[in-house]
């Protein structure tokens, strides 16, 4: 396949939201749509297929908790060096024209401002970013965490006062666009990839 490069403004488009809320599957499920919408090709990068493995091995090593990925310990150590190395290959990506889907909560980063701005984040000045950000109510998050059973899950679940205090409102903007995914609706997901794509 003959890959579509747009060196003069390539396009980052980022899944964004908290624990549960479905990110993953909803940008698997948004890639083939806006490739088809784009004509253009994409890099997809997701948080835990990056790093899941990486920092398993180094909690094992520190806490005996391969696990555990939102304990303090993760928080100060870990966190900020994983959220960095993706926007690190995303940005060598759009450096040389290739488009990046980037998955991951990334809630820190769009509450400061950083992910909107194109100087911040070292990409190229005409960059396209978009943001989708995945909402979800905290209850039917914590169900839905609960029924995936996915041990990377566990420190939340059992902290889930500690950790829902984490769980902030993204701020308004006009390159963040929510989408509510507590009943899937595919006029409303189709809407969020035309906004996403424009």
């Amino acid at each position: 396949m003959v890959c579509k490069l747009t060196p003069s403004a390539p396009r980052l488009i980022l899944f964004a939201g908290h624990a549960g809320t479905g990110k993953s599957t909803l940008a698997k499920k948004a890639l083939p749509l806006i490739i088809e919408k784009t004509g253009e090709d994409f890099f997809f990068l997701d948080k835990d297929t990056a790093y899941g493995a990486f920092s398993a091995h180094v909690m094992q090593l520190t806490t005996q908790n391969p696990n555990d990925r939102d304990s303090p310990f993760y928080l100060e150590n870990l966190r900020d060096w994983e959220y960095q190395g993706l926007i690190d290959i995303a940005r060598e990506n759009l450096l040389l024209g290739v488009n990046v889907i980037l998955v991951g909560p990334f809630s820190r980063e769009i509450q400061s401002g950083r992910m909107f701005d194109a100087q911040a984040l070292g990409v190229p000045p005409k960059t396209s970013i978009q943001i989708a950000w995945i909402d979800l109510d905290e209850s039917e998050a914590k169900k839905r965490m609960e029924k995936r059973a996915d041990p990377r899950d566990e420190w939340k679940l059992a902290h889930w006062g500690q950790y829902t205090k984490r769980r902030t409102e993204p701020p308004t903007h006009a390159l963040l666009h929510r989408f509510d995914n507590s009943v899937f609706n595919e006029a409303s997901f189709e809407k969020l990839i035309d906004d996403i794509v424009r």
